[in-house]
């Protein structure tokens, strides 16, 4: 009987030492209990009981040593690490650390090299900090039109037919007296006979007393006359021929272009009606639209090129005569009268123009525009050290003058920056960056991994 008791006690313990082991390998314990958890290098803040992947770039999980004087972090330590992470990208040698976060590890301003086979290859072109004057142009598109002052319409101020028509069409040159029209008037034959009446009774008058009469009612007469649009020599040679005449010829007052002539000949006209249109195009106006920022920049008798399509390579010498105070609400421009002279005519009303205005500004340390690379608020160049060595530096910027910019400070004069494939070598110094972050990481990571628990 014990003989069997001692046979069922050893199958027994049989057993329960084979379900231990079983349950064993079910619940995975590790097969080294030296190993506290599993993490990603690249984010430190996985954590995993068991060897796998990482959930965020995939790669192998590697253990972590119990005792190597690392914790685990806290939620508020993984959040601060993710967000270091994201910023990190952000620093690279020679350029300053994040606001409001950890100090990066980089110096305010540390060289990198670039060897100069590589320089060539992605196609570094060099500029020099040099000292330039600066000019700045301001632009704006105008339209031509006459000028007022020199434009005149004859309107009729006697009722009479228009006998003959000098003028046909609108466009047509005329000279200065040439005859535009001629008016039919009885009106006229009337006033003229009378101021050719008065001109016999002054010389006809024997005494001064007599003489002083007429002479009244004979300047009365020529300032009627002078009002129907008689001009003083048409006065003067009725007076030399004492011939009444009734028909009135309009002259133009200057040579110019007539720009309508809405009568025709034989029909009648009143008093009030329009009859010939003459406008000088020896000046004429450019109305030129500029914004409000560039208005304290201009001035009345500034001198300002003006260019047309219509006359490549030819500038007009134009001169600015008015500036509008009132500016237009919604495109924010005020606009600029310009007188040009236009004795040959080219520049005809209606014609689209362009007008610059250059100013000379001074002189200043310059660098090509290409050489800037903003980065937000700051902005950076890449200053040449010699045998490929390049520090980044921060440069305050002036006003942008065409295609460079002024130098405030952060370079001295002829020293060279990188001009052209600025973002190819920000991207080499950030590389460079973070191969060093990881080889000053990799001997701290192998002297925790040798500390015994």
């Amino acid at each position: 009987m014990s003989k069997q008791l001692t046979k069922i006690a050893t199958v027994l313990a049989l057993l329960a030492f084979l379900v231990a082991a079983s349950c064993s390998k079910q619940n995975g314990s590790p097969a080294n209990s030296n190993i506290d958890y599993w993490t990603c290098t690249m984010h430190p803040s996985v954590h995993s009981k068991d060897p796998g992947k990482c959930p965020i770039c995939s790669m192998d999980l590697v253990p972590v040593m119990k005792g190597s004087g690392e914790t685990k972090p806290s939620p508020a330590q993984t959040e601060q690490t993710k967000g270091s992470e994201m910023k990190g990208m952000a620093g690279m040698p020679g350029m300053p650390g994040m606001k409001g976060g950890a100090e990066t590890k980089a110096p305010q301003t540390s060289e990198f090299v670039v060897p100069v086979e590589r320089q060539q290859q992605i196609g570094v072109r060099w500029a020099k900090a040099e000292r330039k004057p600066l000019r700045h142009t301001i632009r704006s598109v105008g339209m031509i039109v006459p000028d007022r002052s020199r434009n005149w319409q004859f309107v009729s101020r006697v009722d009479g037919y228009v006998q003959r028509l000098n003028v046909t069409s609108p466009g047509q040159v005329v000279d200065k007296d040439a005859p535009l029209l001629s008016i039919y008037s009885p009106d006229l034959l009337t006033s003229e006979r009378e101021f050719v009446e008065l001109l016999r009774m002054r010389d006809e008058a024997k005494s001064k007393d007599a003489r002083e009469t007429p002479q009244r009612l004979i300047e009365s007469a020529k300032r009627r006359l002078q009002l129907w649009n008689v001009t003083s020599e048409q006065i003067a040679e009725l007076e030399k021929t004492r011939s009444a005449s009734d028909t009135l010829t309009l002259l133009s007052p200057f040579r110019g272009v007539v720009q309508s002539v809405p009568v025709e000949q034989g029909k009648s006209v009143k008093m009030g009606d329009m009859l010939v249109e003459v406008a000088d195009l020896g000046l004429v106006w450019a109305w030129a639209e500029f914004y409000e920022n560039e208005l304290s920049m201009l001035q009345t008798g500034q001198k300002i090129a003006v260019t047309a399509k219509s006359y490549p390579g030819q500038n007009f010498d134009g001169t600015i005569s008015l500036i509008n105070p009132f500016l237009d609400e919604m495109k924010r421009t005020a606009k600029v009268r310009i007188d040009i002279p236009n004795a040959d005519f080219k520049l005809r009303p209606g014609m689209y123009v362009n007008a610059e205005l250059a100013m000379n500004m001074g002189e200043a340390l310059t660098v090509p525009v290409s050489a800037i690379m903003p980065t937000g608020e700051r902005n950076v160049v890449f200053v040449d050290k010699g045998e490929g060595k390049l520090e980044p530096r921060i440069v305050q910027l002036g006003t942008k003058y065409g295609d460079i910019y002024e130098v405030q400070g952060g370079l001295q004069e002829g020293e060279r920056v990188v001009a052209s494939a600025n973002f190819l070598i920000d991207a080499e110094s950030k590389v460079q960056g973070a191969l060093k972050e990881f080889e000053q990481e990799k001997p701290e990571e192998a002297a925790g991994s040798r500390v015994k628990p």
